[in-house]
């Protein structure tokens, strides 16, 4: 993760203030129809019947884990860059859209693992309100102390490389991260939360709501996923 710099010159934080709240009320509502376009997509899959056959599929070896990962990689920088577009709307909802699509694909093994084998349907919705309550907290502290927290983003670039180096090796060579790795996840994953929210209120240009809105549902994302993890290895 690099040290972010809007690209469309002057940030919300110069902008007048009702273009500034104008901004953020975007930015979040367009996170919020982000989230339930998730919540949406994965109902469709589950009640389809497919969630078992998708998951077969990409977990069925180490090996296919990892060539799911490098893909969704690969679009997940694909979405970022059109959602960051200069030229055209409609390519940022685009970027937006393909992000909200690739996470739900990629979150049905976990989910599938967490509704038969980790508790079931409440040690999802447990870990979602938590996520939610989390994510809330930390916006709260950004947006309450309005400091600039853009100084994470050094961090969260060297955390992010060993973790996808841990990872790496985790499919690599067959050994589990387990429990310690994943609560240092979440730890990582707050910290970018609060390094997307800094960004809202102190880098975005006003006109980048769906950019914001993308960086903040990546790392809310990224909070749920392992926060499901914890609870879903607590009850095996």
């Amino acid at each position: 993760m690099e040290n972010f710099t809007s690209t469309y010159g002057n940030s919300a934080a110069d902008a007048a203030p009702q273009e500034r709240a104008s901004f953020i009320r975007r930015t979040y509502l367009h996170l919020a129809g982000a989230i339930l376009a998730f919540v949406g997509l994965e109902y469709l899959i589950f009640s389809s019947g497919f969630a078992e056959t998708i998951a077969a599929a990409m977990v069925g070896t180490r090996f296919s884990w990892f060539i799911v990962l490098a893909l969704f990689m690969g679009v997940s920088y694909i979405a970022n860059k059109w959602a960051n577009s200069q030229t055209s709307k409609a390519t940022q909802y685009f970027g937006l859209a393909l992000s909200v699509f690739s996470y739900a694909i990629l979150f049905v093994p976990l989910l599938f693992i967490a509704a038969y084998y980790g508790g079931g349907g409440e040690t999802i919705v447990k870990a979602g309100i938590i996520t939610l309550g989390l994510f809330a907290g930390l916006t709260a502290v950004v947006f309450i102390t309005r400091k600039d927290f853009s100084f994470l983003g050094s961090i969260l670039t060297i955390g992010g490389f060993l973790a996808l180096a841990f990872i790496g090796a985790s499919l690599l060579f067959g050994f589990s991260l387990g429990s310690l790795f994943a609560f240092l996840m979440v730890g990582f994953a707050a910290t970018a939360i609060l390094y997307d929210t800094s960004n809202v209120l102190h880098k975005y240009h006003p006109s980048q709501h769906v950019a914001a809105s993308l960086a903040l549902f990546a790392s809310v994302a990224l909070l749920f996923w392992y926060i499901l993890s914890i609870f879903s290895s607590s009850d095996d």
